[in-house]
């Protein structure tokens, strides 16, 4: 008997061993990113990438943020369109997935099939920048970056996957209560549904919180430009400077950090859904279980 519990001790310490040591790969990388954005750019070219900078300066930040304003703005336009775009994403797709696992609605099958469709055929960019543009007219408003990531299939079926593990018993016991189906929906089935609603939920802010696409294609009001793509042209800056003085172009590169500005970018583009995550993490696991063994 002692033998057994002390080899399952030995066991767990071997499997938090393995943990510790998978935690500290993964964390190794994004230290290398912080102290390249702390280092001068002549320190990378002689010293190479090091987990501790010869130098600490703050020169990649200074050049990133000489428009505050311009990021603050560009902030805030991600910030928004994040919150909103999320609530939005989890009400479209928890009432499509809710509808699907109803067996007493007659178009349930057909409303997955149709769902799923879109999962394997796709109508492709032009299609739907005409749509977006010329049938309803959203180029440069704030609803271009929200809507086109209103519904995906792909989270709706997992999060019928989730619901259809739910008892159907407690819906019809709502029924003969006198419930009605928006108070069966909102005071029932979601607050069960809330490892499922912060899995996908995630998965949604994550896809606003790192677009930049859809300000590319259709956002021209400098007032309107989410983070990412302010970041991102800052790159393409930087990347088109560079390229002219490997052509011979003279132009002082010396003030431009160009190696240390593209780590700095990473951070303040990844740095706040990387706070975001641990608070979602435990439903995360749960909602992606259960929504695999369930679909």
């Amino acid at each position: 008997m002692r033998s057994s519990i002390k080899k399952k001790s030995e066991n767990n310490w071997l499997i938090i061993l393995f943990f510790m040591v998978l935690s500290i790969l993964f964390i190794y990388p994004m230290l290398y990113v912080i102290s390249v954005s702390l280092s001068f750019d002549g320190d990378i070219a002689k010293f190479g990438y090091q987990l501790i900078p010869e130098r600490i300066t703050f020169v990649a930040y200074s050049y990133i943020f000489q428009t505050p304003k311009a990021l603050l703005q560009s902030y805030m336009v991600t910030i928004f369109v994040t919150v909103v775009g999320t609530v939005l994403s989890l009400i479209l797709t928890s009432s499509l997935a809710y509808i699907m696992t109803r067996k007493d609605y007659r178009y349930s099958r057909i409303t997955g099939y149709f769902v799923f469709f879109t999962l394997l055929f796709n109508a492709g960019l032009v299609p739907s920048y005409i749509v977006m543009t010329s049938v309803l007219h959203l180029q440069d408003t704030i609803w271009a970056l929200i809507l086109p990531y209103g519904v995906s299939a792909w989270f709706t079926m997992l999060m019928k996957g989730f619901m259809d593990g739910l008892p159907f018993e407690i819906i019809e016991s709502a029924k003969i209560d006198g419930s009605s189906e928006l108070s069966t929906f909102v005071r029932i089935v979601l607050p069960l549904s809330k490892p499922a609603l912060a899995t996908v939920g995630l998965f949604y802010a994550l896809a606003y919180w790192n677009d930049w696409w859809l300000a590319m294609l259709y956002i021209q009001n400098e007032n309107l430009i989410p983070l990412q793509y302010y970041l991102q042209r800052i790159m393409s800056n930087i990347e088109f400077l560079t390229k002219n003085m490997q052509a011979g172009i003279s132009i002082d590169m010396s003030a431009i950090p160009a190696e240390s500005s593209r780590m700095g970018i990473a951070i303040l583009a990844a740095g706040p859904m990387l706070f975001a995550f641990p608070f979602f993490q435990k439903y995360l696991i749960k909602g992606l279980t259960v929504g695999a063994v369930k679909g």
